[in-house]
């Protein structure tokens, strides 16, 4: 089969088209599945250009990938297609489902004409999306409900305000939106500085924007927003060590920040203590990088299946911006537009986009 990756880590030009092996017959709650749409994340950035560091040890864990044959590794993350093939243990799906999906941070990934996914981090996809807008969902969504739900501890129609950074990318965009219409938060202020982002944000659930390339602080303080509605959380997917300064300042006293942006930093001289602020990180990839069994592990599949409750229904919203047809050359031009920092929403990939080049070559 076709797959787009790397042999070497390093700049968008060590991409590359290669014929490998089919993954073998998928065991335990495995399933093989066609790869008909992807989605291109920061993560995938960082791991192709051999700078990702979220967890310290990420590339011994991944080295057989690039030091054993076929030599390669596939990048790629969030997809979507067709099961193939189950495991003997998958109850969830059967050949023939369409389904989109998170794969496993240190197994071979979705810029592949086939890939095994763990059912376990898949739903069935949302039947008024077609593949390329499911394939825009599962990272996002995933992330930024564990990040909203499980670390900030955000209740259902909670009497509390929420900031967060960067309201026009693909995390800020969905988080938003889980934060306005599936948890009813009566404010949501997120950062944009031009006005397509500002635009964006507001259509994905922001209620105030601020810019972020100004005095934050002082723009909140300028909202008047209402005394009995404190800005309790923060959620950060943009520069932890800018922001956390000026999120301690601004947020209310035994409020909650959680970020995802891996980063040094230093909470000295801040607010976090003075007013008991709790600071946490979120990655998605904890579980199954640390073999943690203690948590809920079907979790991830029943949010992919309520999220294509809330598609139907309207409560979200698709995040979708751009469309690009799945060649190695289409890989390599997101990969480029997400490190010139100019997206607005997600970029998505998908082997039936118009334009020239087989699918993954």
């Amino acid at each position: 089969m076709h797959a787009v990756g790397v042999t070497k880590y390093g700049p968008i030009e060590n991409l590359q088209s290669r014929e490998v092996p089919k993954p073998s017959k998928p065991t335990g709650r495995r399933m093989l599945v066609q790869v008909k749409a992807i989605s291109v994340n920061p993560i995938d950035i960082k791991v192709r250009a051999g700078t990702y560091d979220d967890p310290p040890d990420y590339y011994d864990r991944v080295k057989s990938l690039t030091q054993d044959a076929p030599n390669f590794h596939i990048i790629g993350y969030d997809g979507a297609g067709i099961v193939l093939e189950t495991g003997p243990d998958v109850k969830y799906f059967k050949p023939g489902d369409e389904i989109f999906y998170l794969g496993n941070p240190v197994l071979q990934g979705s810029y592949a004409e086939e890939q095994i996914v763990d059912e376990r981090h898949a739903g069935h996809k949302p039947k008024s999306l077609d593949f390329v807008q499911a394939a825009a969902m599962p990272l996002t969504y995933a992330t930024a409900t564990e990040s909203l739900v499980d670390r900030l501890e955000i209740k259902e129609g909670e009497k509390a305000a929420i900031l967060i950074i960067n309201g026009g990318g693909g995390m800020g965009s969905i988080a938003s939106q889980i934060a306005r219409h599936v948890l009813k938060l009566p404010i949501v202020i997120t950062t944009a500085s031009r006005p397509e982002t500002e635009e964006f944000s507001r259509k994905m659930g922001a209620t105030h924007v601020v810019n972020h390339r100004k005095d934050i602080v002082q723009q909140i303080k300028d909202l008047n927003l209402p005394a009995d509605i404190p800005l309790k959380y923060a959620y950060l997917t943009s520069r932890t060590e800018q922001y956390l300064f000026p999120i301690a300042e601004i947020l209310a006293p035994f409020g909650k920040i959680c970020s995802i942006v891996q980063a040094k930093f230093d909470m000295y001289g801040s607010q976090m203590m003075g007013k008991s602020l709790t600071f946490s990180w979120c990655w998605l990839g904890t579980g199954p990088y640390h073999y943690y069994v203690n948590d809920k592990q079907e979790k991830h599949h029943d949010w992919y299946e309520g999220l294509g409750q809330f598609i139907e229904d309207g409560t979200i919203k698709c995040h979708l911006m751009q469309r690009v047809r799945l060649t190695v050359e289409g890989i390599r031009e997101v990969h480029r537009r997400l490190e010139a920092g100019k997206a607005v929403g997600k970029i998505a990939l998908g082997i039936d986009e118009p334009g020239e080049g087989k699918p993954f070559c």
